[in-house]
C-alpha cells in the first residue's frame, strides 16, 4: 500500500524562499565564512603581544582592548552563523562541521584572552579614570571598565582565581548530578491516556497530560510523577543542599555578605528589588485566589486540585490564522509604538529576518538571534493559531530590541542583560492582548485571549516569585546553619503553595516535592528576573497607552541603549523604577482588572 504524503514535513529545499531567513546577509557564501575564520586564526597571536603591557599606558590599554573586541565580534559572528545554518536543518553534516570548528575557535579565543581582566584590574581606579579622560578612544569602554572596577574587591589574586577556576568542575557537580538523575536515570511509569492506551510518562509529556480534558489522566500523571520523585527524594535533597553549600562557599570567599547579594551583584541590582517583588506579590494574593476560583467554576469542579492548574479553561476555539494575517494582527497591536517601530517591524517582515515554517530537521521552538553587523533573525515553526501569533510578537520584540541597540551602541555595549531581555518581548505581547480584547467581537475568543495572558502572568509573575521566595528562605536557613532536609524543604514548599493558591485550591501533599524537580534552583536567584521583566513590561505598556508619544520616545531610547548602563538605570530612564514596589504593584493591579473581565466572560 502506497503511503500518503499528506501531513509530511517538507524538506528544507521545498520551503518557498519568502518563508526563509536570509543567512547570506551575514555571509554571502561559506568561502566568506572561511575568510573570517582564517583571519581570526591569524590575529589571535596579536593579543599575546599585549600581555604585560596593558598597564603601561592609555594607548597600550586601548590597542589591547580594540584587538580583544575585534576578535570577539568575529568569533561571535562565525559561531552564530554556523549555529543558525545548522538550526535550519540539523541533519546537514556540513553545517555540523562548521559549528564544531566555530566552537573550537571560541575555546581558543577564551584561552587567549585569559590574562586580560586580571591585568586591567592591576591598574588603580584613579589611573584608569585618568586614561579614560585623556584618550578619546577609551570613552566607549567607560562602562565596561567601570564595571570591572566595581567588581574588583570581590576578585581575588591571580593565584587564588586560578585555584577557583580549577575548582569550577567540582562546583558544577550538584547541578550536573541533578541533571543526570533527572534527565538520564529517572524513569516514569506508564499511564492510561484519553484513548485508553498505555503511554510512558516523560518530562515532555507531563504538561500535555496535565492539559488533558480527562481528569483521571491528569490525576494519574500527577501522582505518578511525584511518586517517582519520592523514590529519589533523599538523593535530590542532598544534591540540592550541596548546591546551596557551594553558593555559601563562593559568597564567603569572594567577600559578599550573603548568597543573594553575590547573585545580584553581577547586574548591580539592589536587594530591595528582590525584596519588593516578593512583598508586593504577597500583598496582592487576592487576585490570584479569584483567578483560582474562576478556574474551579469554569471547569465545574467541586474541588480544584494541583493537577487541575494547566487544563485550558477555555477549550480550543476556531481561530485559524494564516501567517499573512498574523503579521497584520501583530502590526495592528503594536501601533501604539509609533511609525518608527512599525517601519522596523515591516522591514523585518519583508527583508529575510524570519524563518517561518517547519521543515524536516529544523530546530523546534522559536528564538531571536543574530550578530552585531547585520540585522537580527527570528526562527519560528509557525502554526496557524493564536499562540503562534503571540510568539511572532514576542520574538520580534527581541529582534527590534537588538536591531536598535546594535544601531546605536558600539559593539562593547550593544548587548543587553538578561534582567531587561524579556521586557521588549513581553511588552509586545501585552499590547497585542490589549488590541485583541478591544477588537474581537466574539466573547469566547476574547476569553481565550484573556486566559492566554492571565496564564502567562500566573506562570511568570506569581509562580516565579514563589520560586524566588523559596530560594531566599532556604539560603537564609543555610546561612544560619540550619539543616536542609527532605522534610524541611518539603514543608517550606508546601506552605508556600498554601499561601499562593489560597482557600479554593486543594494543595495535594505530593506538591510538597515539586522543589525536587526544578532545574532553575541550581542557578540560584535567577528566576526573579522573569517576574521583574514582566512587571517592567506591564508598567511601560501602561505608560505607552496612557501617555502616548513621550512614553514611546523614552521606550525607544531604552531599546537603543543596549548594555550601555546597568539594567536598573536603563529602566529608570524609560520611566520605570524597579527599586520601588510601584511597577510590580501596577502589574498586579492590571492582573486584578483582567481577572474581573474574565469573571464577566465566564
Amino acid at each position: 500500500m502506497k503511503k500518503s504524503n499528506a501531513g509530511k514535513l517538507p524538506k528544507r529545499d521545498e520551503i518557498p524562499s519568502e518563508f526563509k531567513w536570509r543567512l547570506e546577509d551575514m555571509y554571502p557564501s561559506i568561502n566568506k565564512w572561511e575568510e573570517d575564520y582564517k583571519w581570526v586564526k591569524e590575529h589571535l597571536p596579536a593579543l599575546e603581544e599585549y600581555r604585560g603591557r596593558l598597564t603601561n599606558s592609555a594607548e597600550d590599554l586601548l590597542h589591547g582592548l580594540n584587538i580583544y573586541i575585534g576578535l570577539m565580534e568575529k568569533v561571535e559572528k562565525l559561531f552564530v552563523y554556523a549555529h543558525m545554518l545548522k538550526d535550519q536543518d540539523n541533519a546537514n553534516t556540513k553545517s555540523q562541521g562548521l559549528l564544531d570548528r566555530a566552537q573550537g575557535l571560541a575555546v581558543e579565543y577564551d584561552s587567549a584572552i585569559s590574562f586580560l581582566v586580571p591585568e586591567i584590574l592591576e591598574i588603580s581606579e584613579e589611573k584608569l579614570n585618568e586614561y579614560i579622560s585623556t584618550l578619546e578612544g577609551l570613552k566607549s569602554y567607560k562602562h565596561f571598565l567601570g564595571d570591572l572596577m566595581r567588581k574588583k574587591k570581590h576578585i581575588l589574586s591571580e593565584k587564588e582565581e586560578k585555584i577557583l577556576a580549577m575548582a569550577g568542575e567540582v562546583a558544577n557537580a550538584p547541578g550536573d548530578i541533578f541533571s543526570m538523575v533527572n534527565d538520564a536515570d529517572m524513569r516514569f511509569p506508564y499511564i492510561t491516556n484519553e484513548d485508553g492506551q498505555e503511554v510512558e510518562l516523560t518530562h515532555g509529556r507531563y504538561i500535555q497530560f496535565l492539559e488533558s480534558k480527562e481528569r483521571k489522566v491528569r490525576k494519574q500523571a500527577f501522582k505518578a510523577l511525584y511518586e517517582t520523585y519520592g523514590k529519589q527524594k533523599n538523593t535530590i535533597a542532598t544534591t540540592f543542599n550541596y548546591s546551596i553549600k557551594k553558593d555559601l562557599f563562593f559568597s564567603k570567599i569572594r567577600n559578599y555578605p550573603s548568597t543573594l547579594e553575590m547573585a545580584l551583584h553581577g547586574d548591580n541590582i539592589p536587594i530591595s528589588v528582590y525584596d519588593n517583588l516578593i512583598k508586593a506579590v504577597e500583598e496582592n494574593m487576592d487576585a490570584l485566589h479569584r483567578y483560582v476560583s474562576i478556574r474551579k467554576k469554569a471547569l465545574k469542579l467541586d474541588e480544584l486540585h494541583m493537577y487541575d492548574l494547566y487544563v485550558p479553561i477555555i477549550q480550543d476555539i476556531e481561530m485559524q490564522i494564516p501567517y499573512s494575517q498574523a503579521k497584520e494582527m501583530v502590526a495592528k497591536g503594536l501601533e501604539p509604538l509609533g511609525d518608527k517601530y512599525l517601519n522596523i517591524l515591516k522591514e523585518g517582515y519583508n527583508s529575510g529576518w524570519i524563518d517561518v515554517l517547519e521543515n524536516q530537521g529544523k530546530t523546534s521552538g522559536a528564538y531571536s538571534w543574530g550578530c552585531y553587523d547585520t540585522h537580527p533573525y527570528v526562527l519560528l515553526n509557525y502554526q496557524e493559531n493564536v499562540n503562534n501569533v503571540f510568539t511572532l510578537a514576542h520574538e520580534m520584540g527581541h529582534a527590534i530590541h537588538s536591531y536598535l541597540s546594535n544601531k546605536k551602541q558600539p559593539y562593547i555595549s550593544a548587548n543587553y542583560k538578561i534582567f531587561v531581555a524579556e521586557v521588549a518581548s513581553t511588552l509586545n505581547e501585552i499590547l497585542l492582548t490589549n488590541y485583541l480584547l478591544e477588537t474581537l467581537e466574539d466573547d469566547q475568543q476574547k476569553a481565550y485571549v484573556l486566559n492566554h495572558y492571565l496564564e502567562q502572568f500566573r506562570g511568570t509573575v506569581y509562580r516565579q516569585t514563589m520560586f524566588s521566595e523559596f530560594e531566599r528562605i532556604v539560603h537564609s536557613m543555610a546561612e544560619r546553619g540550619e539543616p536542609l532536609t527532605v522534610d524541611s524543604l518539603s514543608e517550606i514548599y508546601y506552605n508556600l503553595n498554601l499561601k499562593y493558591y489560597g482557600p479554593e485550591m486543594v494543595i495535594d501533599e505530593e506538591i510538597a516535592l515539586e522543589w525536587a524537580r526544578i532545574p532553575h534552583f541550581y542557578s540560584s536567584f535567577y528566576v526573579y528576573k522573569y517576574a521583574t521583566g514582566f512587571a517592567a513590561a506591564a508598567a511601560l505598556a501602561r505608560q505607552i497607552l496612557d501617555q502616548g508619544q513621550p512614553a514611546v520616545e523614552r521606550y525607544l531610547d531604552f531599546l537603543s541603549s543596549g548594555g550601555s548602563d546597568y539594567p536598573i538605570e536603563l529602566l529608570k530612564k524609560a520611566g520605570v523604577d524597579m527599586t520601588s514596589p510601584e511597577p510590580v504593584d501596577q502589574a498586579l493591579e492590571t492582573f486584578a482588572t483582567l481577572v474581573g473581565k474574565m469573571e464577566q466572560l465566564i
